[in-house]
């Protein structure tokens, strides 16, 4: 799906993530800090949330079982984030660090074209979701996660759902029960 390894190349990767195991609502990163960490989620749920002005959550994005990701601007810019990186559930981890991340990237051009791909599906990913809170009700928002992605309303809280949306958990009450 990202990429073609050569059995080399995969060996010298797998041996640069580490698993990691966290618990139901750890953070895995704060606000303010730089995120030094890229996932895989082999079991569980991460999300990446901000904190708004006045606020209120709002999650950016969801990772499940067999999703990759972080707080990519920060983990690209080795800056502090305003994402924080929480598990919702129980879950289970692989693990690269930024100095080894990058190190394959400048080793392997396999790599390089990997994360020419997480850039790339990021962007579309971020694109797509902002022309959806421009142009979409909340109905039409809630629908498409319902089509498109029907595991987050299960997974997800009905407050961290709501947050996904942009929209007040009451809103997302009355889509649910019509």
């Amino acid at each position: 799906m990202f990429g073609e390894f050569s059995e080399q190349e995969l060996e010298k990767i797998s041996n640069c993530f580490k698993p990691k195991t966290v618990l139901k609502n750890s953070i895995l990163l704060s606000e303010g800090s730089i995120c030094k960490e890229f996932y895989f989620i082999n079991k569980g749920c991460i999300r990446t949330y901000f904190i708004d002005k006045n606020g209120h959550e709002k999650t950016r994005y969801v990772m499940l079982d067999k999703h990759i990701g972080t707080a990519l601007t920060s983990f690209v810019a080795q800056r502090p984030s305003i994402e924080i990186v929480e598990a919702i559930g129980d879950t289970e981890l692989l693990v690269i660090n930024h100095s080894d991340f990058f190190s394959l990237n400048k080793e392997m051009d396999s790599w390089k074209n990997f994360y020419q791909r997480i850039l790339e599906m990021a962007y579309s990913f971020q694109n797509r979701k902002i022309e959806q809170l421009v142009t979409l009700t909340a109905k039409q928002r809630y629908e498409n996660v319902l089509k498109e992605n029907p595991i987050l309303i299960q997974c997800l809280s009905n407050r961290v759902l709501a947050s996904y949306l942009d929209i007040r958990e009451e809103t997302l009450s009355r889509l649910k029960s019509k």
